[in-house]
């Protein structure tokens, strides 16, 4: 999702060539084959956008591949890139780097601050190793590699697995799929009661495209939209948007993860850049692709 979404949105960018990879091309598990594409390709930057990722029930029964996934990701690539020469690398990371009960909004100086949310803590270490890793080889070796970190994503080329996705992308698909099949009834997991921050793929790949243009951005930014809302008021809003019209019924046996996750974007803000695609519109556009993506056969999960 987040690697179409950057070649969107640098494909017609003047004098920009984008080396993309899949992958079945290129396993970022492979230290030799990482490296062996830095050292042919010299790309002059890197932007680290691959991750496995999942929601809540992924990353709670699955931890050991998420926490070993996205570290030897994050090492691979961070040091080929170094050791090959890139002058500019971004590393993308994830706002479930910031302790479970960090102030709201969350400010970047709140990492490590106190204990994470158990459920997705392994991918959250994983990704905060990462970010270090950048900030540390940019302190010892003086190069550009800095990171940013987006509020929950979505949008074209999600993942809508039925119980493996992220929140947005699952309610998208149990929705169309009870309207088509005019269930009377959708069940929706927890309380509905956390809050929740969601940002458009493409607003993010905006993002990226105005950080690497930076001279001396900061060694982690956070990025969203400033907006939140309950999983409650999201889940309504996606029901009516693919048009179901039966009933929600909550499953408060299952786990609602963080109370609330709210990023701070005043450093962004305050830098020049802002998210464009409100929630609602985003919804419409997600739901619009799903629906593409589904009539061509090339939809994930």
């Amino acid at each position: 999702m987040v690697g179409s979404a950057l070649a969107r949105r640098f494909q017609n960018e003047p004098g920009v060539t984008i080396l993309a990879r899949t992958r079945g091309q290129l396993d970022l598990a492979g230290q030799a084959a990482v490296d062996g594409f830095f050292a042919t390709e010299k790309p002059d930057a890197a932007i680290i956008a691959a991750a496995k990722v999942g929601g809540i029930h992924a990353n709670n029964t699955r931890p050991a591949d998420f926490i070993y996934d996205n570290l030897i990701v994050a090492a691979n690539t961070v040091h080929a890139a170094f050791r090959h020469g890139v002058k500019r690398l971004l590393f993308l990371g994830s706002s479930c780097i910031y302790p479970k009960h960090a102030p709201q909004p969350m400010p970047e100086d709140c990492l490590l601050a106190g204990p994470l949310e158990p459920t997705n803590e392994a991918y959250a270490i994983a990704k905060i190793a990462g970010l270090k890793l950048c900030q540390y080889y940019r302190r010892q070796h003086g190069v550009l590699f800095h990171s940013a970190m987006p509020a929950n994503l979505y949008g074209p080329g999600d993942n809508y697995h039925p119980e493996n996705s992220h929140v947005l992308p699952a309610l998208i698909r149990r929705f169309h799929e009870a309207r088509e099949a005019a269930l009377p009834e959708v069940a929706a997991w927890g309380t509905g009661s956390p809050r929740r921050e969601f940002l458009h793929v493409d607003d993010l790949a905006d993002a990226c495209a105005f950080l690497l243009r930076l001279d001396n951005p900061p060694d982690w930014i956070n990025v969203g939209t400033g907006a939140e809302v309950t999983i409650k008021e999201l889940t309504e809003t996606v029901a009516g948007v693919v048009g179901y019209k039966g009933r929600i019924a909550w499953d408060t046996s299952k786990p609602d993860g963080a109370p609330r996750k709210l990023m701070d974007g005043s450093r962004l803000a305050a830098l020049g850049w802002r998210a464009k695609i409100p929630l609602r519109d985003g919804i419409r556009r997600a739901y619009a692709s799903f629906l593409d993506e589904k009539a061509r056969g090339i939809l994930r999960g």
